[in-house]
């Protein structure tokens, strides 16, 4: 479409999130506005959370700068090319903002459902009986070998190959050093 892509924000967090606890988001927001970016383009409007609210207010944080929301999955726009509200769009977007909260909630309720179910068979549900939960220092100590390997520069998979860990540890392990 001819855009010019400035930088790429990507977040591994609950969509149902407050807005002012997704740092990728909030780094986003003042980005954009300090950098006069005119769009952001997102794959799909769960991207951008799952709780109607939090979305509204980012999708009107946006339209008050001006800025537009383009999500591809749709081909939607919230904004007109003069810079006015679409109001299709913003109807649109209402409606595929209800139908991902009830999506989630539906996927709570499931999970509810099934830990129910379990445990009324006797089934336990949880971390194992006797395991810990560690320190981040002696987290990263019992894996001081994938924090080598993602401080010299190698990716996740690569860590994950060379040291026979999930992809869950070393993802765990380059957030710990990250920080």
């Amino acid at each position: 479409m001819g855009y010019s892509v400035e930088k790429v924000f990507e977040e591994k967090i609950s969509g149902a999130k407050k807005n002012e606890e997704r740092k990728e988001l909030m780094a986003m927001m003042s980005f954009i506005k300090s950098n006069r970016i005119e769009k952001v383009l997102t794959w799909e409007l769960s991207r951008i959370g799952r709780n109607a609210v939090q979305v509204l207010q980012v999708i009107e944080m946006l339209n008050e700068a001006e800025i537009s929301l383009y999500i591809k999955n749709y081909n939607l726009e919230t904004l007109n090319s003069n810079g006015t509200i679409n109001p299709l769009s913003q109807f649109m977007v209402q409606i595929l903002n209800s139908v991902n909260e009830m999506e989630r909630q539906t996927i709570v309720m499931r999970l509810r459902s099934g830990y129910s179910a379990a445990r009324s068979k006797g089934i336990r549900v949880g971390r194992k009986t006797g395991v810990q939960i560690k320190s981040d220092d002696q987290f990263l100590k019992e894996n001081k070998e994938a924090v080598k390997l993602l401080k010299q520069g190698y990716s996740v998979r690569k860590v994950m190959k060379l040291t026979d860990r999930s992809s869950g540890t070393v993802q765990k392990v380059k957030k710990l050093i990250a920080n």
